[in-house]
């Protein structure tokens, strides 16, 4: 009886694993950089577009390992130009990914997911409704990343700019594959994206966030805030109930004092619940200790729910009360609504 050989997936190795295996298996060393050239830098899904690599070596690849790469499973653009991609990944799962052009900006941003649905179930979040299967692989968000900047290239003629971890699961709770993806995203051997460009969203897991500072990160943080006082948020952030304002706020000023990286705070804006002036009046406390700027994000809708979005006149106020306090402040405008590819609406919805 033929044992059957149990294939790798070669991107779980680091370069000095696949030197080790390839050594092995009688290779030159230098064979590895090739191979991870083909992997990292230029996101090869088969062996077979290996064109540098001899053909015998190639079927030994095929033999030992496998690329477990994800595939556009369904594309939909939306009337403003945004476009939601549902990928598969090679267990069956599906995630969604969400290219958001701005060219009057020069600004094409990735909204990549990091989990195969969310455990937090924020009560205005689609996603939150789902189940959370498991963490992706560093390979699997690279992937996102690596073929959605190749529909910006095919339809806007230019390269993704950003990348924001704001997209179906909650990234520090995938932290370690999360850091590894960023990691390969932004190598010189990877794709080269500067880290400054680069925004990693949490909910707020405040032990996570003193342990990004801890290891150095280089990239921006963005905290889903949503209300500026514990009885809200806990209302309609569960995670809020063992990571209060206090903690959050201790976390974030260890974050910005051991990084002076960017942090930003998200705040979509519910009609009569956190969109008061009053709120505004504690969100700016909460913006004392540490430089930090907010992004109130228009609600989006999603099916069953009790909110509603906020009148423009009173985003108005709110904005104006902040800009007032000298807050820097963006009022974002939701993007891709109409095939809800915008926040809070991911949910691999038909």
């Amino acid at each position: 009886m033929v044992q059957e050989i149990v294939r790798t997936d070669i991107r779980k190795l680091s370069k000095e694993d696949l030197i080790t295996a390839l050594e092995e298996m009688g290779e030159k060393k230098f064979r590895a950089k090739q191979i991870y050239q083909w992997l990292w830098e230029k996101g090869a899904h088969s062996f077979e577009e290996m064109t540098n690599l001899s053909k015998p070596l190639r079927d030994k690849l095929q033999q030992y390992f496998i690329i477990n790469a994800i595939t556009l499973d369904k594309m939909q653009k939306s009337s403003d130009g945004t476009i939601k991609s549902r990928f598969k990944l090679h267990d069956g799962h599906l995630i969604e990914s969400v290219l958001i052009p701005v060219p009057g900006d020069n600004r094409f941003t990735v909204c990549v997911s990091s989990q195969v649905g969310c455990s937090l179930t924020c009560k205005f979040c689609a996603t939150g409704r789902m189940k959370r299967l498991r963490n992706l692989d560093a390979s699997e968000i690279y992937d996102q990343v690596h073929l959605v900047n190749k529909q910006a290239e095919e339809h806007f003629g230019h390269q993704l700019t950003n990348i924001v971890y704001m997209g179906m699961g909650e990234p520090l709770l995938a932290y370690k594959n999360v850091l590894e993806s960023i990691d390969k995203i932004s190598s010189p051997e990877g794709m080269g994206m500067s880290p400054r460009r680069i925004t990693v969203s949490t909910a707020g897991i405040a032990k996570m966030i003193k342990k990004l500072a801890d290891d150095q990160v280089r990239f921006n943080l963005a905290l889903s805030l949503h209300a500026a006082d514990d009885t809200k948020r806990d209302e309609i952030m569960p995670i809020n109930e063992q990571n209060n304002l206090e903690i959050l706020m201790d976390s974030l000023q260890y974050f910005h004092t051991n990084t002076g990286n960017k942090i930003s705070y998200e705040y979509i804006s519910f009609q009569n619940y956190n969109d008061s002036i009053d709120d505004a009046r504690r969100l700016a406390k909460l913006c004392t200790d540490f430089p930090v700027k907010i992004n109130i994000i228009e609600y989006n809708p999603i099916d069953g729910s009790e909110f509603s979005r906020s009148d423009a006149k009173k985003v108005d106020a709110f904005a104006s009360y902040l800009r007032k306090k000298g807050i820097m402040v963006t009022v974002r405008k939701s993007r891709g609504r109409d095939i809800d590819a915008a926040c809070g609406q991911l949910a691999n919805k038909e």
